[in-house]
């Protein structure tokens, strides 16, 4: 499977760490939270990406063109750009990164749209740029298997600031983006998607995934829930990005469920 990783978002709350780079680049213990994501996926196995691009996105290229470099001791035969020989292999090695330009100014659901031909014919996750969890992405697979469904969600249960979920079951039965009152279950990102959801979405700028998509996949019965009672948090503000930043500094983030090097 390929998880498709939203990072086109301008980051407006967080000014101060967002003026010069895209939100997904805002660092957690000097790594960008979307290495973080990354690694989050590849301890289950999915090492395959595709990254939609947005806002600064070229600073994204800039950071995976250099990856190597940056991650490895190397010899350099000057004058031959050909010859550099890597010492120190690192834990990423055999990642698949897809980087696209998904436009300024998309919303969600076209940068997903417009993703569609390096995802191809074939099931797969699709999350944010800019939240962590220690969700089993094991567990939600099979747990989308089992129902049989165009979609899973991850439910989380935050503070209520974002979008709710109504739920029959496991059904999702509403998908509201923005509700009056807080409580509940609330969209914490982390989708299974067949590919079929595609039909759902518009390559329109202004085709939001958490609206007219997902509500209208809500309506058909399409859409579960996977409940997850455990770790998840978003960088939507200053006060976020401190908070996990400490929780790193710590030496024991919950999110970091992959081997320490």
């Amino acid at each position: 499977m390929k998880a498709v990783i939203l990072c086109g978002g301008r980051g407006t709350r967080l000014r101060e760490e967002t003026e010069h780079k895209p939100k997904p680049m805002i660092e957690l213990g000097g790594k960008p939270i979307i290495w973080h994501i990354m690694k989050m996926f590849a301890a289950h196995g999915i090492t395959d990406f595709v990254l939609c691009l947005g806002y600064k996105g070229d600073v994204i290229k800039e950071y995976f063109l250099r990856y190597e470099a940056m991650s490895s001791d190397f010899t350099i035969t000057l004058g031959r750009a050909d010859q550099i020989e890597f010492h120190t292999p690192h834990s990423e090695s055999g990642w698949r990164i897809t980087l696209a330009d998904t436009g300024p100014d998309a919303m969600t659901g076209a940068r997903v749209k417009r993703v569609q031909r390096y995802v191809g014919n074939e099931r797969f996750f699709l999350t944010y740029g800019d939240g962590v969890s220690d969700v089993d992405l094991d567990a939600v697979v099979r747990f989308h298997e089992s129902h049989g469904q165009l979609g899973t969600v991850t439910g989380v249960r935050p503070p209520g600031r974002f979008g709710e979920l109504a739920v029959e079951g496991d059904r999702v039965t509403s998908f509201s983006e923005k509700p009056p009152t807080a409580g509940g279950l609330i969209n914490g990102g982390f989708f299974v998607f067949e590919p079929a959801f595609f039909d759902y979405l518009s390559s329109a700028d202004d085709c939001i995934l958490e609206r007219a998509p997902l509500e209208q996949l809500s309506r058909d019965g399409r859409l579960q829930v996977y409940r997850h009672e455990g770790f998840w948090q978003c960088v939507d503000t200053f006060r976020d990005y401190e908070l996990l930043n400490s929780l790193w500094n710590s030496g024991s983030p919950p999110w970091r469920v992959w081997h320490s090097a």
